[in-house]
């Protein structure tokens, strides 16, 4: 399926080049394979019940590290106001499909995190981690989307990425777009978190 969404993406860039002779929407293709990193760790953590708590913790960091990029995505949408002589209907449809199609890699994920949580955590202590993550991805995008952050600068830019990270938390009221933004985005993950959750449960329900 994913694929299937991959492939339909590639070619509607590829048509929008060819009408357009611009490079727009290009970076659509980085940002799907930075939020494909996450989906790909996840892949792992059925494994890794049996490894030991040190490793899966390790494991467990770097899918965290990269897990925002998957949510950021939908942030593109900001490049619908792009002046371009591509209709705009057609941009629409692209920038909402690379949402969709981050998404999805991204509540995967998220549901075998939950799975593995869920072998270590009791239900209470899991389904508050999710909003933990989900509150922590959010600020990642935050980060990723107004400041110009990403996953890489914790290893090229460490201190400067620790010092936007302390100053948003340690000066909270100088920051209210910050955190107003975060929680937006946090309440509007979980709440299609859930809602893709319950989801077959709706349909048994309407197939009835």
């Amino acid at each position: 399926m994913l694929l299937a969404f991959f492939a339909f993406i590639g070619a509607m860039i590829v048509v929008r080049f060819i009408y357009s002779g611009g490079h727009g929407f290009v970076f659509l293709i980085w940002n799907l394979f930075l939020a494909w990193i996450p989906f790909t760790i996840s892949g792992a953590f059925k494994k890794m019940v049996r490894l030991q708590k040190g490793k899966q913790l390790l494991v467990f960091a770097v899918w965290l590290i990269f897990f925002p990029n998957a949510l950021y995505i939908v942030t593109d949408l900001l490049h619908l106001d792009l002046e371009t002589t591509v209709p705009k209907w057609y941009d629409v449809v692209l920038l909402f499909t690379a949402s969709v199609t981050g998404l999805i890699m991204a509540f995967v994920s998220l549901l075998r995190v939950e799975n593995l949580l869920a072998h270590h955590f009791s239900k209470t202590k899991v389904h508050a981690m999710m909003i933990g993550i989900l509150f922590l991805s959010s600020f990642g995008v935050y980060l990723g989307r107004f400041l110009r952050w990403n996953s890489w600068d914790i290893i090229r830019n460490p201190v400067g990425l620790l010092y936007s990270f302390a100053q948003r938390f340690i000066y909270p009221w100088h920051y209210i777009q910050t955190w107003g933004i975060t929680v937006m985005l946090t309440t509007l993950f979980y709440l299609l978190y859930l809602a893709i959750k319950k989801l077959p449960g709706y349909i048994n329900q309407a197939m009835q």
